[in-house]
C-alpha cells in the first residue's frame, strides 16, 4: 500500500512541460494513472472483500441501457433512440450493500446521488439538472441485484460527448469486470477494440453480449466474433448472444433474452471464493499496466531533463564563451586602441606624467588651472575612456551570446516554445546600466587596493603630483597592456607608455607589489564580468522547468517495483 501511495503522490507531481514528442501522451498517461490509482487500485486493495464492480460499456446504440433494464427486470435507465442516451452513470447495487459506494471509497471524483425506485419514474427525474453532470453517479440501491456485484450503466465509448467518451473510459477502469456489448454488425468497430485489447493487456474479466443477432445468423457471426476474441487474447472471454426481437411494454427485453447472462452474475456473486479471484486478477492485471505506464512516463520525463539539461548547456557555453572573450579582451591589450589609448596619451604626453618624475614642482599650478577651466584631470578621463570602452565590450559581447542562445533555442522545439513570441536576442532593459555601474564598482576597488598598498609608502606617494587617481590609471592600463592584440606602431605607443606607467608603480609600491595588485584587479574584474554575464543569462534560465534529478530514477524503481506486486498471487 505505501508502494502505490508513493507512486501516486509522483505521478501527481509530475510536470511534462517542454514541447517534445509524446510529451503530450506521457502527460496524459500519468494523468490516467493517477485517475485509476484512486479510482480502483487503492480502494480495491483496501477492500478486497467489496462487492464486484461490472460495468457495462460498449458502443453508441448498441443496447447497453436495455441489457441492465432487462437484467434487474425493470426500467431503471433510460433507454431510446436519441444519443446519448445514458446522460449519466447509474449504479445499481443490492440494498445491503450501499454503504460500499455511498462513500467515497471507489471514483472519489464523483459525487453521490441517491435515487429511488419508489415512483414509475426513472431514478434521477427529480434532480436539478445542474447536479446531472458528468461529474456525478446515481446510486440506485435494487433488491433485483445480486448481493456481491454491483453493476454500472456507462455512457458510451464512442459517444459524440467528449465528456461522455472520458468519463467511460475512466469507469471501465475502474471495473473488476466488464459486460461489453456489441451488435452483430458493430463488433468489429475500432473503438470498442482498442479498449478490449485494453482489458487483455490488463487480465480484466470480460463478457461479452453481442446483441440484435438476426434469425439464422447466431452461428456464424459468433464464429467470427469468437475468432477475433482469441486471436486478441480474449479467449478467455464469456460470450453472450441476446437474439434480435420486438420489444415489449416500456421497452423491455423478454426476460429469457438475458438469461444466461444473469445466471452467470447470480453464480458469480454467490462464490466468495470466485469473486474474490476475480477481484485479485483484475487488481494484478490493473497493477501490471501500471508499472507499464510508470515507466512510460519515467521515459517521458527522463527526455524532458535531458532536453532542458541541452537547452540549459546552449545558454550556459554562449554566455561562458562571451566572459571568456571578455577577459580575453581585457588581457592582450584590445582596450588600449581609440579613445583609452588616446586618452592615456594624453594623461602621459602633456608633460605632467613626466614632470612629477623629475621634480616636486607642477601639482598645484596644474589642479588648480583644471579647476578654473573646467577641466576634469587628465586622469579622470582615463578612467571614462575605460568605463566607455569595457562597457562596450561587455554590451557587445553580451548581445552576442543573447543572440546565438535565441538561435539555438529557436531551433529547437522545446526552446522554441519556452520562448513563444518573446525576443530575447538581445540584451535586458538595464543591463548597460548594471555594466557601468559595475565598472565604476571595479575602478573604486582598484583605488581602494592602491590607498591599502600605498599606506605604508607615504613618503613616496606624497610627491606624486598625480595622487591616487594618476596611479590608479596607471594601474588600469597596466592590467590592460599586454599587447599581445596590439600591432604595429600601437605595441611602441600603448606598451611603451603603460611600461613608463609600470615603472612608476614599482618605483612606488615594488614589483612584486604591482604584479600582485595587477592580478588581484584582473581577478576582480573577471569575477565582476562573469556575474554580469550570469544575471543576464537568467532571462533564458528561469524559462527552464525546474526539475527533480532523482525523479525519473524514482519512477522507474517504482515502476519494478510495481512489476514485482503485480506478479504476485
Amino acid at each position: 500500500m505505501a508502494l502505490l501511495e508513493e507512486v501516486r503522490s509522483g505521478l501527481q507531481a509530475i510536470e511534462l512541460p517542454l514541447a517534445l514528442p509524446g510529451a503530450e501522451s506521457a502527460r496524459r498517461e500519468a494523468a490516467a494513472a493517477a485517475v485509476q490509482l484512486d479510482d480502483y487500485i487503492l480502494p480495491r486493495y483496501r477492500s478486497l472483500d467489496a462487492p464486484l464492480l461490472a460495468v457495462v460499456g460498449g458502443s453508441t446504440g448498441a443496447g447497453k441501457s436495455t441489457l441492465v433494464n432487462a437484467l434487474v427486470g425493470h426500467p431503471v435507465t433510460r433507454a431510446g433512440a436519441i444519443r446519448p442516451t445514458t446522460r449519466q452513470p447509474i449504479l445499481l447495487h443490492h440494498p445491503a450493500e450501499g454503504s460500499w459506494f455511498e462513500g467515497q471509497r471507489v471514483l472519489p471524483g464523483l459525487s453521490r446521488i441517491r435515487g429511488s425506485l419508489d415512483s414509475a419514474r426513472l431514478p434521477g427525474g427529480d434532480i436539478p439538472a445542474e447536479e446531472t453532470a458528468a461529474t456525478s453517479l446515481i446510486l440506485l440501491a435494487d433488491p433485483a441485484v445480486p448481493g456481491g456485484v454491483a453493476i454500472l450503466d456507462a455512457p458510451d465509448v464512442d459517444s459524440i460527448s467528449d465528456e461522455n467518451r472520458r468519463l467511460a473510459g475512466q469507469l471501465l477502469a475502474a471495473a473488476d469486470l466488464w459486460i461489453f456489448v456489441t451488435t452483430a454488425n458493430r463488433y468489429a468497430d475500432a473503438v470498442p477494440w482498442k479498449l478490449l485489447l485494453d482489458a487483455a493487456s490488463r487480465d480484466v474479466m470480460v463478457a461479452v453480449v453481442l446483441d440484435r443477432v438476426p434469425p439464422g445468423a447466431e452461428e456464424e457471426v459468433s464464429a467470427d466474433l469468437r475468432g477475433l476474441l482469441d486471436r486478441e487474447g480474449l479467449g478467455g472471454a464469456q460470450l453472450f448472444i441476446v437474439h434480435e426481437t420486438s420489444l415489449g411494454p416500456a421497452g423491455m427485453l423478454q426476460p429469457e433474452a438475458v438469461q444466461p447472462l444473469r445466471a452467470w452474475l447470480e453464480d458469480l456473486a454467490a462464490d466468495a471464493v470466485g469473486r474474490s479471484d476475480v477481484a485479485r486478477r483484475t487488481l494484478n492485471g490493473a497493477v501490471r499496466a501500471l508499472a507499464e505506464r510508470v515507466a512510460g512516463v519515467a521515459g517521458a520525463l527522463e527526455q524532458q531533463q535531458s532536453a532542458a539539461g541541452s537547452l540549459e548547456r546552449d545558454a550556459v557555453a554562449a554566455y561562458g564563451d562571451a566572459v571568456r572573450r571578455i577577459t580575453e579582451a581585457t588581457r592582450d591589450g584590445a582596450l588600449l586602441r581609440g579613445e583609452v589609448l588616446a586618452r592615456w596619451q594624453d594623461f602621459v604626453g602633456t608633460g605632467e606624467f613626466f614632470r612629477a618624475l623629475e621634480q616636486n614642482v607642477g601639482r598645484f599650478r596644474d589642479r588648480l588651472g583644471a579647476f578654473f577651466r573646467g577641466e576634469p584631470a587628465p586622469a579622470v578621463k582615463v578612467e571614462a575612456a575605460i568605463e566607455t570602452g569595457l562597457q562596450a565590450v561587455i554590451l557587445d559581447e553580451a548581445a552576442t551570446a543573447a543572440e546565438e542562445t535565441d538561435q539555438r533555442w529557436r531551433s529547437d522545439p522545446a526552446g522554441r516554445s519556452l520562448l513563444g513570441t518573446d525576443d530575447l536576442s538581445g540584451t535586458s532593459p538595464g543591463f548597460a546600466d548594471r555594466a557601468a555601474a559595475e565598472i565604476r564598482d571595479w575602478q573604486a576597488g582598484l583605488m581602494e587596493l592602491i590607498r591599502t598598498e600605498g599606506q605604508g609608502k607615504r613618503t613616496q606617494a606624497r610627491w606624486l603630483s598625480f595622487g591616487v587617481n594618476g596611479l590608479g590609471a596607471a594601474l588600469m592600463i597596466v592590467v590592460f597592456s599586454m599587447t599581445a592584440g596590439l600591432t604595429g606602431l600601437e605595441i611602441g605607443i600603448a606598451g611603451g607608455t603603460a611600461v613608463v606607467g609600470q615603472r612608476l608603480l614599482e618605483a612606488v609600491f615594488g614589483e612584486d607589489a604591482v604584479r600582485r595588485m595587477a592580478a588581484t584587479a584582473r581577478q576582480d574584474l573577471a569575477v565582476r564580468c562573469r556575474r554580469l554575464l550570469d544575471e543576464e543569462q537568467q532571462k533564458f534560465l528561469v524559462r527552464l522547468p525546474a526539475a527533480d534529478p532523482a525523479a525519473a530514477g524514482a519512477l522507474t524503481a517504482q515502476s519494478a517495483a510495481l512489476a514485482r506486486l503485480g506478479g504476485a498471487a
